[in-house]
């Protein structure tokens, strides 16, 4: 995720600045009940090669237990363990090495040389995109000169109630991530994402909502990035843009910037906050890509003004994404909350802003990310997702 006024909306609820979330995600989260398993799949999902190597993001006090677990697991699945670095402060003594001392606590401009030769980058539990370590990695990827380089990111967090507040990671969602990880059947899941991809090459997406979003696009030959689980060499050796080379544990998601000049309609935003101000009633309109005009039942000025902020790029269409995966969906029964950033089976995202990491064209240093629980997904009249729920 690039730098930049963002802020995540999980329809029908309030809208989240990012920096509330990461505040809360700071604090250390419940972990499950084996760790050991945990990171064996992280590692497997790697299918490291003899030689890679390998180096841990980790913030000491937040799931200690799992970088141990990962140390030796990365050892056992045949890569070098570079060593790890904090994203923040100081490691302990019982990490500390050579390594360790030559990365912590440094900019990132030193870190991009020492990480040059790096194959696989891990961002454990804390670790977030304003870290030095975490900005050194994305520039790496943005140009990895033929390498098979990637990162994985195992955030273990993510969570939200349907009400839109970030909920902590207690037990039960340490349980229900811990399964999502474990049992998610990976070539299931793959399979479903290259259907649907194949289904977009060929036909129009609609979403529309009951709330009156109805906003359709072609995607063409764009870039679709596949979260299905995969962070092997060979994979990153395909990837053509910057989240291509960012593997998401748990997996589900697929994501594509439309073709900006096909995005034709509107979308209806929850209630939130835009600008400073509370907002209600939010609809914009869409033609080729840009908002040309919105109405809104209150607090028109602060749209206004974060628009305004946000320049060219706050009034163009970014992203469509949808979540795939039936382990991470929002369950239908007793409590009812939002696993893993939408990744789920039937979330949608639709976002504004810079979409240049995605293959787009928009450029700018404003991103809004809008989830929606409720949408319908048709490709070419076929219906994927109904109401939230998949159909296919």
């Amino acid at each position: 995720m690039r730098h930049g006024l963002v802020a995540l909306a999980l329809l029908p609820v309030l809208q989240l600045p990012a920096q509330a979330v990461a505040a809360r995600a700071d604090a250390p989260p419940a972990p499950p009940k084996d760790w050991g398993e945990v990171a064996r799949v992280v590692v497997e999902r790697m299918q490291l090669l003899a030689g890679e190597r390998v180096v841990l993001v980790v913030v000491p006090g937040v799931a200690d237990d799992l970088v141990e677990e990962m140390l030796r697991a990365v050892r056992r699945g045949g890569g070098e363990l570079v060593g790890l670095i904090p994203a923040r402060g100081i490691a302990p003594q019982k990490w500390r090495s050579d390594f360790t001392r030559l990365t912590e606590q440094k900019p990132r401009q030193q870190l991009i040389e020492i990480l040059r030769n790096v194959d696989v980058g891990v961002m454990l539990p804390g670790a977030t995109v304003g870290d030095p370590a975490y900005d050194a990695f994305q520039w790496l990827l943005q140009r990895p000169a033929g390498r098979g380089v990637r990162t994985i990111h195992f955030h273990w967090a993510g969570a939200y109630s349907i009400d839109g507040e970030p909920i902590p990671v207690d037990p039960d969602v340490a349980e229900f991530y811990e399964r999502a990880l474990l049992d998610t059947d990976y070539e299931a899941l793959a399979d479903s994402q290259r259907r649907f991809e194949s289904a977009m090459r060929k036909a129009p997406v609609r979403v529309t909502t009951p709330a009156g979003t109805d906003i359709t696009f072609r995607i063409g030959n764009r870039v679709v990035t596949r979260q299905d689980g995969d962070a092997s060499q060979g994979r990153a050796r395909e990837g053509r843009t910057l989240i291509d080379r960012e593997v998401e544990l748990p997996a589900g998601a697929i994501r594509v910037a439309p073709i900006e000049e096909s995005v034709e309609g509107k979308i209806a935003f929850p209630d939130g906050v835009w600008g400073g101000v509370s907002v209600r009633g939010l609809v914009m309109y869409f033609a080729r890509g840009r908002v040309t005009h919105f109405t809104a039942t209150s607090g028109r000025d602060g749209v206004e003004q974060e628009l305004a902020a946000g320049g060219d790029a706050a009034r163009s269409f970014r992203e469509f994404a949808l979540g795939l995966n039936p382990l991470l969906a929002i369950p239908t029964s007793g409590h009812r909350w939002i696993p893993y950033y939408g990744y789920g089976a039937g979330v949608v995202r639709l976002s504004l802003g810079d979409n240049r990491e995605l293959g787009g064209k928009v450029k700018g240093a404003y991103v809004r990310w809008n989830f929606f629980t409720d949408a319908t997904v048709e490709v070419g009249g076929d219906v994927w997702v109904r109401d939230g729920m998949m159909g296919r």
